[in-house]
């Protein structure tokens, strides 16, 4: 037998490391479903173009000034589409980042963590 353990132990370290993994994982899945709920808007040309989109980055709609409709300005309309698009894109990123580092800091883990996803 090994002495000084006490206990359990190594073993009781990692039953407490076990539970704490699982714990990290039950938050990260609630915080995988909070991200689709939560919602960025990404901006161009002003505020012409809007995209929102949820925290994990899928688009869910677009709001169009009905003003830049000119004809002779389908590539300007294309492009401030796709501006605000990705604008909702980073900051949807941005918002996800964020999120994570608040879930590491509360289980005590060091925010620039890089965890599976």
């Amino acid at each position: 037998m090994l002495k000084g353990l006490g206990g359990l132990g190594g073993l009781g370290d990692m039953a407490k490391m076990m539970k704490s993994a699982q714990d990290l994982q039950t938050k990260m899945t609630e915080m995988q479903e909070e991200l689709n709920n939560m919602m960025v808007v990404g901006e161009s040309g002003a505020g012409l173009v809007k995209a929102t989109a949820t925290a994990k980055g899928e688009l869910k709609g677009l709001d169009i000034d009905p003003s830049i409709f000119n004809g002779d300005d389908k590539e300007v309309v294309e492009d401030l589409i796709l501006a605000a698009i990705k604008d909702a894109q980073t900051k949807a990123a941005e918002r996800s980042q964020e999120e994570m580092a608040k879930l590491t800091e509360s289980m005590g883990l060091p925010a620039d963590i890089k965890l599976p996803f």
